[in-house]
């Protein structure tokens, strides 16, 4: 799969579950760690690992699976690295404490459109 549909199949995933404050970045331009953060809020320690499992699941039923994973066992933050993209989920304390959408200002956000909600 290609980076940018990566990256918007796990957003579409993320938004599907909920997830708050979802940002795609694209960083190709200014860094060689990936081509696009994925970064996410969840409400909740249970929620942001949620987000991540659904994230993973459903990323593995397209054959798709993580080089690594980290912080699972944080209760704040999950690092999902796809390589190419890698996926950052946070409980907002811990979002607001790394500040990744401050230190990534200068990447060029990705508009995500979703079908709407039924």
């Amino acid at each position: 799969m290609e980076p940018l549909g990566l990256a918007t199949a796990v957003a579409a995933v993320l938004d599907a579950k909920k997830a708050e404050q979802l940002r795609v970045i694209r960083i190709t331009d200014i860094s060689s760690l990936a081509d696009y953060f994925v970064i996410a809020s969840g409400t909740s320690n249970t929620h942001v690992r949620a987000l991540a499992d659904e994230t993973e699941e459903k990323l593995l039923e397209k054959g798709v699976s993580p080089l690594r994973v980290e912080g699972y066992r944080s209760n704040s933050w999950v690092l999902l690295d796809y390589e190419d993209v890698v996926v950052h989920i946070f409980t907002p304390e811990a979002r607001e404490f790394f500040d990744l959408d401050r230190l990534w200002a200068d990447g060029e956000p990705v508009e995500l459109q979703f079908p709407a909600a039924e």
